[in-house]
């Protein structure tokens, strides 16, 4: 029953937003591009737009990720630092220290955060990193009024997963063996995703 949804990403998709507004009408689905790598004061100025329109936001979704150990830099900054700058400047608006409301953070990591993928060490690790600072996020909801939770996929088809490169190309057809693997669909993690957000448990792995 959410009022809005919006959406921030770094390409707009028409279909898939008319898709989401079509599933249930009485919620208005906006989109900003965004980009999770910006600095935070970046990302503090859009956030600040959003609030102004929508006054108040309840739940934040960090979900941006990338798979491919080739490109270190940018597997670490959307993995992970994306998902800590985009808590911090959201932080400005929900800190109960500052008269803020709190609010929730939904932080998408990954199975491999506690049981990597050893052929791609560089994504497994900045899993590891997100779910590490979701548990931390979660022991400081007395302090901030910010209560956070983790949604731990495991091997999801899509195209993430069909093809991607690993360490050094320790193993070049990591992708097709990773498939070899019982795999769930988007839907089915989707169900799941609603389920946790429904318990809405602090500190809950899930």
């Amino acid at each position: 029953g959410p009022k809005n949804l919006v959406i921030l990403d770094r390409i707009e998709n028409p279909t898939a937003i008319a898709e989401l507004k079509a599933l249930n009408p009485m919620v208005t689905v906006t989109f900003y591009p965004y980009d999770v790598t910006v600095p935070v004061a970046e990302t503090t100025k859009l956030l600040k737009t959003i609030f102004a329109k929508l006054k108040t936001v309840d739940l934040l979704i960090n979900g941006a990720g990338i798979l491919d150990d080739h490109q270190i830099e940018r597997t670490i900054a959307v993995n992970f630092t994306g998902t800590v700058n985009t808590t911090t400047a959201i932080m400005e608006f929900w800190d109960k220290r500052k008269g803020g409301p709190g609010g929730v953070i939904a932080n998408i990591c990954s199975v491999t955060g506690f049981n990597a993928i050893y052929q791609v060490p560089v994504y497994s690790a900045s899993k590891a990193a997100a779910l590490s600072f979701t548990n931390s996020l979660a022991r400081l909801a007395p302090i901030t009024g910010v209560t956070a939770y983790s949604i731990n996929p495991g091997i999801t088809r899509t195209p993430l997963v069909h093809k991607f490169n690993s360490w050094l190309d320790v193993e070049p057809r990591v992708g097709e063996l990773l498939l070899e693997h019982p795999t769930q669909t988007t839907l089915e993690c989707a169900q799941n995703f609603v389920k946790a957000i429904e318990a809405n448990q602090n500190g809950a792995i899930w």
